[in-house]
């Protein structure tokens, strides 16, 4: 907990919900946005009752009854969670934090958990911060602004990646006795074959920091975040991932739809065998790969 937090708890704010997948429930909270907060002192006290670890990161499994002690657990995640919002170190110019020049946007970073095709935290994923390029950041915001009136706003998975990042991809994909996550996130396709089929590269456009993969959520009336049912998980390879699959229900090609027009209408291609993934056209440093981490 942040020193300021000292020893008497808030009540539970109004505005604190949760939100997240059936069975995991990830802490969101007003001007913080969604996050998974990192291990702090106050951990072991409330281990095992509402809080377990996930790669680097501590996520909050749902209980039926929640009792004061889950209040105490939940703000003092606050106080942590807030605390490393103060942990940013300076950007390299032309960057910057994406929860602080989109209002309202959600961040759930799969590189930094273990919740990912490697399933492992990320090199260079240390922070749990989103960030872009203000050009791309911009644009963001404009997208954002334009589905608010609709109950709608974006969810990112990944936005600038340090080129070591890109770096670790590919040392796992060169390791074929690795196939832990093979079922949840490439079952139909040969992990030799990820390279040549256009999955993964030795170069990202996200390292040039214009790049960004998201998808569209709403809250319902008790403020619990859902994402539009795209059809096929995030990082899952496969044509049921393409864009134009015709392997995807009706609502779930007009789901797609919607995230293709709003963010082409503000500047971004698509990319054709993910249906999360956009790049800025105009994009800053077109030649550039960076590697500072997040």
């Amino acid at each position: 907990c942040r020193p300021n937090c000292g020893n008497t708890i808030p009540p539970l704010p109004r505005d604190l919900v949760f939100g997240g997948s059936t069975g995991e429930r990830i802490l969101s909270h007003a001007g913080i946005g969604e996050v998974a907060c990192r291990e702090s002192d106050w951990q072991s006290v409330f281990s095992g009752e509402v809080i377990r670890r996930s790669g680097s990161a501590l996520k909050f499994s749902p209980v039926k009854n929640p009792s004061n002690r889950l209040s105490v657990a939940l703000w003092a995640a606050i106080c942590a969670t807030d605390g490393l919002a103060q942990q940013r170190h300076g950007l390299p110019e032309g960057f910057v934090y994406l929860d602080e020049a989109v209002p309202g946007i959600v961040i759930d970073l799969k590189y930094a958990t273990e919740d990912n095709f490697v399933g492992k935290v990320i090199d260079g994923y240390g922070q749990l911060h989103a960030i872009l390029s203000e050009p791309a950041a911009a644009a963001l915001a404009g997208v954002q602004a334009s589905l608010q009136p609709f109950g709608l706003g974006l969810k990112v998975f990944d936005a600038y990646r340090p080129q070591r990042a890109v770096d670790h991809f590919v040392r796992w994909s060169e390791d074929p006795d690795d196939q832990r996550t093979r079922a949840a996130f490439y079952p139909d396709v040969a992990k030799e074959d990820l390279f040549e089929e256009g999955y993964i590269a030795a170069r990202s456009g996200h390292s040039r920091g214009s790049t960004v993969d998201l998808t569209l959520v709403y809250r319902d009336e008790a403020g619990a975040l859902h994402e539009l049912d795209m059809g096929s998980d995030y990082d899952f390879f496969g044509p049921v991932s393409w864009p134009a699959s015709s392997g995807v229900s009706g609502q779930q090609r007009a789901n797609r739809a919607l995230l293709h027009r709003v963010m082409t209408a503000h500047g971004f291609n698509h990319y054709d065998r993910e249906w999360w993934h956009f790049a800025l056209a105009d994009e800053p440093y077109p030649d550039t790969y960076f590697d500072f981490p997040d």
